[in-house]
């Protein structure tokens, strides 16, 4: 029989494992309909000939930006709501969405909102939100110098 930490950790593994996949599938689909978007014909031929520093450039930029941060907003509620789900905060939706972005941001201000059972969760959330942004950052990167005139 199972002692309560080890089923707590088990607990704790499972949920992050799943939303790991979960956050993992729609940010990997969101960055590839984001390119695809990108890598039509006629968005090839007008990113070889725009100017960054243009109106028509910064936009651009601005809508990449744009897309990227509504990405990681729906990750960051997908966990908000996975807290509520598994009763791991007590004070509702904003409790659980403050946790969630402090966790997948990595500011980590505290864990008192979450509890202690479910603490691991925030962990991973945290793990997960560095390689989530970073490979954000190298999307973002790799899209500028599409426009970088040549």
């Amino acid at each position: 029989m199972p002692t309560p930490l080890i089923t707590d950790l088990i607990n704790d593994f499972l949920v992050s494992a799943v939303m790991v996949v979960l956050c993992v599938a729609v940010h990997g689909a969101g960055l590839f309909g984001l390119s695809r978007w990108m890598r039509s014909e006629a968005s090839t031929e007008r990113f070889r000939h725009m100017d960054p520093l243009s109106p028509r450039g910064a936009l651009f930029t601005l809508s990449v930006v744009v897309a990227i941060i509504v990405l990681h907003g729906l990750e960051i509620w997908l966990y908000a709501f996975a807290y509520i789900g598994i009763g791991a905060v007590t004070g509702g939706l904003e409790e659980a969405l403050y946790f969630s972005t402090i966790s997948y941001s990595t500011v980590g201000y505290s864990d008192a909102q979450i509890l202690p059972e479910w603490r691991l969760v925030g962990a991973f959330e945290s793990i997960l939100g560095v390689i989530l942004l970073g490979w954000s950052t190298a999307f973002f990167l790799r899209t500028l110098s599409r426009i970088d005139p040549h």
